[in-house]
């Protein structure tokens, strides 16, 4: 459902299942990539809805479309030409209608998005939202606009997200924004500027906002949430303590965070996770490689016995702690032995879940530079597809620890095969699936687990 304002002109009227808007101009707004983009996404929105605009959800009405879009691997960006290719059909019938590109991949391409797609209007980067308003102002009678300057102060903290679609349960919250890990192979730092915290005064008022809203959990982000770090009454509170302090808003209220970096990854964390029960047991603790020799050709600055010394304290603190990742095959000079040094760790650590993908050499970035993409596709799949393989027996086998157990979940909504049946996910982020039982939207059900699968789990309301 599009975006209702009560508080500008934008109205709404249904008429047979149909919302037409009477009002301000129609923006439309896709986001592609991770959590962030979507949390940028609800700032954007926020920003152009004080300046005469209401989001709609129909491309095809739209005055003005808004890409956010995603550089952090090759085929992200393909995606994003492609619908530019399909956009086209739209600026031919509506002259009128502006497109604009934002976030990492306006940032990484800058003026060569507006030579070379002609139907692009305008382009900013992810900390040049605020200035939306200006370049929409400046396009027209064929002029262009573009922002892309990088802050070293911008937050956003000062501004209300839009939250537009998604389950009216979960949110997100953005702590921080950039990165100065300088991963061999990764664009965000290039695209998303130097490291800099938000005040956290405003983070826990955020998400008292939200439960007061009728939200139920929320994910703290960044692009490594454990280096939150802000000054503030001769005094620093760093992530932890942030951590903490959200999860006090409310017992009823669940908090995430995503993501971690394994060399920030602190004892204190860990232990504040511990004994806070409505902090949800689950770490997404990214290794990107098994063989301490590749980490370090990745700059990733730990060691395979430095990733498993921070998965055994977890597991002693918090044994029902469920563990994802993300992993990278193919990197560059990856040998057959390094590859099978990922799928032990794979083992060793048991993962509930991965993001797995083939490596893309990304311009600009240090293993672009001075590296060699070395590896065949042929190799690069074959070895991504055996990590698959892995993971899904690895996911089996996890969720089947779950059967005859009860856990608490937090119903999001129904069922997409069956409107009979709720889903939500328990602590460890795993979607259950269990029959209609009255709960609405926002509660917590205990369910003992009957059957799973690699994704799902499912049982019985108690």
């Amino acid at each position: 459902m599009p975006y209702f304002s009560t508080e500008h002109i934008c109205i709404y009227v249904e008429f047979k299942n149909r919302f037409i808007v009477i009002g301000e101009k129609k923006l439309y707004l896709e986001t592609y990539g991770c959590q962030m983009n979507f949390s940028d996404s609800e700032i954007v929105g926020a920003i152009l809805k004080e300046n005469n605009y209401c989001l709609i959800d129909n491309v095809n009405e739209a005055d003005l479309i808004l890409i956010n879009t995603c550089s952090i691997r090759e085929n992200a960006e393909q995606r994003i030409r492609k619908r530019l290719r399909e956009l086209k059909s739209l600026k031919k019938k509506n002259p009128e209608l502006m497109i604009g590109i934002l976030g990492c991949m306006a940032e990484r391409l800058k003026e060569q998005l507006l030579e070379e797609q002609k139907e692009v209007d305008l382009i900013a980067g992810p900390d040049s939202y605020r200035d939306l308003p200006n370049l929409i102002g400046s396009v027209g009678g064929g002029q262009k606009a573009a922002n892309v300057m990088l802050s070293t102060e911008e937050t956003y903290a000062d501004i209300t997200p839009v939250k537009y679609g998604g389950n009216k349960v979960s949110a997100f919250i953005s702590i921080m924004r950039g990165c100065e890990n300088f991963c061999a192979y990764c664009v965000v730092p290039y695209t998303r500027g130097k490291e800099r915290s938000r005040n956290p005064k405003t983070i826990i008022q955020e998400a008292q906002d939200l439960f007061d809203n009728g939200y139920r959990e929320i994910t703290l982000l960044g692009q490594n949430v454990n280096s939150y770090r802000f000054d503030m009454d001769e005094k620093q509170m760093n992530f932890p303590q942030l951590l903490e302090a959200v999860a006090k808003v409310s017992p009823l209220l669940r908090v995430r965070f995503a993501t971690s970096h394994p060399k920030d990854l602190s004892d204190e964390l860990i232990q504040v996770m511990a004994r806070n029960e409505n902090i949800c047991k689950h770490i997404h603790l990214p290794a990107q490689s098994g063989s301490s020799s590749m980490l370090k050709r990745m700059n990733r600055k730990y060691s395979r016995e430095w990733y498993l010394g921070r998965v055994n304290e977890i597991k002693k603190h918090m044994p029902e702690c469920s563990l994802t990742t993300d992993l990278i095959a193919g990197f560059c000079g990856e040998t057959e032995d390094e590859h099978k040094e990922t799928l032990s760790l794979m083992k060793e650590v048991g993962y509930s879940a991965a993001f797995m993908f083939k490596y893309s050499m990304r311009p600009n970035t240090y293993a672009h530079k001075k590296m060699q993409d070395d590896i065949s596709e042929e190799d690069k799949g074959k070895r991504l597809q055996e990590i698959i393989n892995l993971q899904g027996k690895l996911s089996d086998v996890y969720n089947q620890s779950f059967i005859g157990k009860t856990v608490e979940v937090l119903v999001e909504k129904k069922s997409k095969r069956s409107d009979k049946d709720l889903c939500g996910r328990n602590s460890q982020n795993i979607m259950v699936v269990f029959p209609d039982n009255g709960a609405k939207a926002g509660d917590y059900v205990k369910v003992k687990i009957e059957s799973c699968s690699p994704a799902t789990l499912k049982g019985q309301a108690i």
